[in-house]
This record gives C-alpha cells, structure tokens and sequence, in this order.
C-alpha cells in the first residue's frame, strides 16, 4: 500500500506541477495577448488621434472662413444701411425746406426760420454720416455714451417707443 500511496502522492505532486505549469503558461499567452492588444490599440489610437487633428483643422479652417464671410457680409450691410439712413435725413431736410414756407404763413417766419435751420442741420447730418466709416461712427457712439448716458438712454427709450408704435400699426 505504501507503493499506492508514493504512487498517488507523487501523481498529485506531477498533477500540481502540470497545473502550475498550465497556469504559468495561460498567465504568459493572457500577458502576451494584452501586449499584442495593447500595441494594436495605442496603433489604432494613433491614427485616430491623427485623423481627429486632421478633422478639427479642417472644422477649424472652414469656420475661420465662414467668420470671415460673415465679417465681409456684416460690414457691407452696415454700410448699406449707413446709406439708406443718410438718404432718409436728406430726404427728411428738404420736405422740411419745401415746408419752410408753409410754415411762415400758417405759424410765422420765426417757425419758418427754425424749420430752414433743422433743415440745414439735417443736412449736414447726412453729409458727416456720407464721410465717416462705421469705425468712426461706433467711436462718436461710445463716446456719446461714456459723456452722457441719460441722453443716451433717453434715446433709446425713445426709439423703442417709436418701433414699437411703427410695428403696433403695422398690424
């Protein structure tokens, strides 16, 4: 029995071995395979890292441009606004000139004198608007502003009243 024993024993002792040899074995394929997939995966990561920079330059280059079409488009607008509204003030001076007379006669040359002189006002209104750009025009702004702020919000309570009445009516 004692042969039975050594038998079984040293049958267990081999089985251990064979296992530990095993599991070392799976430990170094497990190990192996992470590494491979490691190496893939920092790979595979580069180039998507690479195409994203690639992407975002592009996204970044097209919204540049878009910007500077916007500026472009902004600046004409506003220019072409600038036009319109000095068109209206000369437009406002002379059917203020043209009622300067009626004016004498229904309320008295002093009211007439006051009309021709905002007519004339009006005018060189217009032609100061004509020859500034929008730059300078923002500037005169903000400092008009910075000097007199009740005015300036005066005004624009003012003209807010106006497009409100001018939209009320539309309707």
């Amino acid at each position: 029995m004692s042969d039975t024993t050594t038998a079984t024993g040293n049958g267990n002792a081999d089985a251990k071995s064979h296992f530990s040899k095993a599991v070392e074995e799976a430990k170094a394929g497990v190990q192996a395979m992470a590494d491979g997939c490691h190496d893939k995966f920092s790979q595979t990561k580069g180039e998507w890292s690479s195409e994203a920079k690639v992407r975002s330059e592009d996204a970044k280059a097209k919204a540049s441009a878009f910007a500077d079409d916007a500026k472009v488009k902004a600046a004409d607008l506003a220019n072409q606004g600038k036009a319109k509204a000095s068109q209206a003030i000369v437009g406002l001076s002379k059917i203020i000139d043209d009622n300067a007379g009626l004016i004498d006669e229904k309320a008295g040359a002093k009211y007439g004198d006051y009309a021709r002189t905002a007519s004339k006002s009006l005018a060189e209104t217009a032609t100061k608007l004509d020859e500034k750009s929008l730059d300078e025009l923002g500037e005169e702004a903000k400092e008009f502003v910075r000097k007199s702020p009740v005015a300036a919000v005066g005004m624009a309570v003012a003209a807010g009243y106006l497009f409100a009445r001018l939209f009320k009516s539309g309707k």
